[in-house]
């Protein structure tokens, strides 16, 4: 089993497909790391030798990837929220942040429905 940036790729998928496990890997970035470490993109995870690993390790590393662009994430949004921003506001209160409606939909974000009375009419 392949362990890169502390995640175990899954055995049984492509070599391209497994990439995308790790966070910040899309299908597109997957397939660029993949002919850039010269790796067949058809390999299944498992029958990866070392020096295959090796250069997609080497490859990975020159991007933003896994626990450094979670972080990353996470000082846009904590920096949006202490400058006083629409949408660090937005953050603060648990609603949607890009414009979507939350008269009906929004409960993802909002949670569960909190009846208010006289409301039914």
């Amino acid at each position: 089993m392949a362990r890169i940036k502390g995640v175990d790729l899954p055995n049984e998928k492509n070599i391209w497909i497994a990439l995308t496990s790790i966070y910040g890997i899309g299908r597109n970035l997957s397939k660029d790391i993949c002919t850039g470490a010269k790796v067949d993109m058809a390999k299944k995870a498992k029958d990866l030798t070392d020096d295959e690993v090796a250069a997609l390790r080497a490859e990975i590393d020159k991007h933003l990837v896994e626990g450094d662009l979670r972080r990353e994430v996470a000082m846009n949004i904590k920096n949006k929220m202490e400058i006083n921003s629409y949408q660090g506001s937005r953050h603060k209160k648990g609603l949607p942040v890009r414009g979507q409606r939350t008269r009906t939909n929004a409960r993802t974000r909002k949670g569960k429905p909190k009846t208010i009375a006289n409301k039914k009419k």
